[in-house]
């Protein structure tokens, strides 16, 4: 670490529930020390005590050993995943409650930027207003050290890649827990791996961590193999399953380009949603759910323009668009809930769907999981197949010990996992998930993708999840809020590429079908730069790319485990050459963008 720390967490153990969840004589105890312009990538399964973590470094929960050492004056504040807004009628109430409340004027200009009113009652604030709410609070107290606990969670897009560009010009350091792998990779730079009570640290961005993780599974297995086979099929079974669902899944991603490809080639020129195969009879056989023509206003606000589609067995839909643009609206129209104001929606009689929405139905909390799954018995029927119940909770990356507890122990991403598994057992041709990646964690998400893949019906989902729509559906419906549907194959860095392309007078959206778009409006007169500020501009973008290039290729020495041990000097000075890089890259892109305002006028 070039500087000095800012927070230092030092022989930390601690006891929930009567076990050592840190420290004691299973664990070593946590040491963490967090420099400042660290960014942290903080990852583990649900349950492992991430959010506990969070809360020793905020100094909330006192610990049975070790101690906490902070920079004199250190701002720490926390992003709670589920803040308590209780007795506070307004947001902005809330926001402006506590000993270390933000001047209003500062959380005012956040939240206008996030598009929040803080003058919303907190009683009927939906998921994503409080989310916004929580950032501009948090971000508006101009903290040392941000603790964020899933702050993309409820966000829609913009939102997401505003507060993406936020941090990226902060200047203080931040620890986030996440399982949107886009905002991880984009933003971190070192990463906290919490597994089974022990915390590994290294020295690499999230897009590393799989890698890591692959490498430390890998030596555990070759260390198992010295043990009897019952010892290992008891403490080795899920990080076995772990390697071979990421080697299963490669091919499935194979699979799902090869669903992509086959789908472009029946969506007609310029993305228009009449889908058409090589003969239309064979197409209707296959056909779900026939949309024709439909539109949806409420008053004078048009969200829905004409829109047609057709659907088949085994599609793959996703639904994106910012928060107001109609998502669920559609979704509700596609699966006969809503009816549209014009058109028609057509759904085969065999269709029977499973549904799973963002507003989930908390499982009760004093039935045994045994009994959530199987009513208390030993046997589940999955989708017509009878297996035992304990078999089924290793499938879902449980430990079977579980059976017998009692849901209200489980964390709440445990608990979501364990709905998911219940859901997915019953007999279904038509899975609808509403945002279904909020509260789960990354292995729960490639499982969660592993059962899409897998799935022989058709599927819908309506997702702000970037990484996890690029990795599963075979067709996106993205919608721009002015009752446009756009149709592309492909998942969402498919819809942003067309959204960005040229537009060439064909149509472009579902929306318009018999319209040509708009022509664009001419580019606007550059302002005339001095000569150094003309090469800066042209010659700045290929070294930023370079300085990148550099990063990565210190960062793949870095990932060495012997090299700190082997060459500490060697080690340092490649340590701060990537710091310097960054600093270069960072004061490279500012420099940039400045330029590229002038040019663009």
């Amino acid at each position: 670490m070039a500087q000095p720390p800012i927070l230092s967490l030092e022989g930390i153990a601690l006891q929930q529930g009567g076990k050592w969840l840190f420290g004691g004589p299973d664990h070593d105890p946590v040491d963490l020390h967090i420099g400042p312009r660290d960014r942290i990538a903080l990852i583990g399964r649900n349950g492992v005590g991430k959010t506990t973590l969070f809360r020793m470094i905020d100094g909330q929960v006192e610990t049975d050993a070790g101690i906490r050492k902070t920079k004199p004056a250190l701002r720490v504040v926390l992003l709670e995943q589920d803040p308590d807004l209780t007795g506070h009628a307004t947001l902005m109430d809330w926001a402006l409650a506590g000993e270390h409340a933000p001047q209003e004027h500062e959380v005012e200009a956040i939240a206008g930027q996030l598009g929040i009113d803080m003058s919303r009652e907190t009683k009927g604030a939906s998921g994503g207003e409080k989310r916004r709410a929580a950032i501009a609070r948090a971000l508006a107290q101009d903290p040392d050290l941000l603790l964020m606990d899933e702050p993309t969670n409820h966000l829609d897009l913009g939102a997401i890649d505003w507060l993406e560009s936020w941090l990226d010009r902060y200047k203080g350091a931040f620890v986030v827990i996440s399982h949107d792998r886009t905002f991880l990779k984009r933003l971190t730079r070192t990463t906290l791996w919490l597994d089974r009570g022990n915390l590994r640290r290294k020295e690499v961005g999230f897009g590393g961590y799989e890698a890591w993780e692959e490498q430390v599974y890998a030596e555990e297995a070759r260390a198992a193999d010295k043990l009897d086979a019952k010892l290992k099929l008891e403490a080795h079974w899920l990080e076995r399953g772990v390697t071979a669902r990421r080697k299963r899944n490669q091919g499935r991603l194979e699979k799902l380009g090869q669903m992509r490809a086959q789908r472009a080639s029946m969506i007609t020129a310029a993305g228009t949603a009449k889908l058409q195969l090589a003969t239309e009879a064979e197409f209707k056989s296959k056909s779900v759910i026939a949309v024709q023509d439909i539109t949806k206003s409420y008053g004078e606000r048009t969200i829905i323009k004409p829109f047609s589609l057709r659907i088949q067995r085994g599609d793959r839909i996703g639904i994106v668009g910012a928060n107001g643009a109609g998502k669920t609206t559609l979704l509700k129209m596609l699966t006969g809930e809503l009816e549209p104001d014009s058109g028609t929606v057509d759904i085969a009689k065999t269709l029977t769907g499973v549904m799973i929405d963002q507003q989930r139905q908390l499982l009760t909390a004093d039935k045994t999981v045994r009994q959530v799954l199987a009513e208390g018995g030993d046997w589940i029927d999955v989708r017509g197949t009878r297996k035992h119940v304990q078999a089924y909770l290793k499938d879902f990356l449980f430990d079977p010990k579980i059976v017998e507890m009692n849901v209200s122990v489980l964390s709440g991403g445990e608990r979501s996992r364990l709905l998911l598994a219940r859901e997915f057992a019953k007999a279904s041709n038509l899975l609808v998930l509403d945002e279904p990646t909020n509260d789960l964690d990354l292995e729960t998400l490639d499982l969660l993708q592993e059962v899409i893949a897998d799935y022989e019906g058709t599927v819908l989902i309506v997702s702000h999840d970037r990484d996890f729509l690029d990795r599963t559906v075979t067709i996106t419906l993205g919608l721009d809020g002015t009752g446009n549907v756009d149709v592309v194959a492909g998942g969402y860095e498919d819809w942003m590429a067309k959204r960005q392309a040229p537009i060439t007078g064909k149509t472009r959206s579902a929306g318009n079908d018999n319209k040509a778009s708009p022509p664009a409006p001419p580019p606007p007169k550059s302002t005339k730069l001095s000569y150094k500020d003309q090469r800066d501009y042209e010659l700045l973008p290929a070294r930023i790319e370079e300085l990148e290039v550099a990063i990565a290729r210190g960062e793949e020495i870095l990932a060495d485990p012997d090299l700190y041990t082997a060459d500490p000097q060697k080690f340092a000075n490649i340590s701060k050459g990537i710091e310097n890089a960054r600093n270069e890259k960072d004061a490279a892109e500012e420099r940039w963008l400045a330029l590229a305002e002038l040019v663009e006028g």
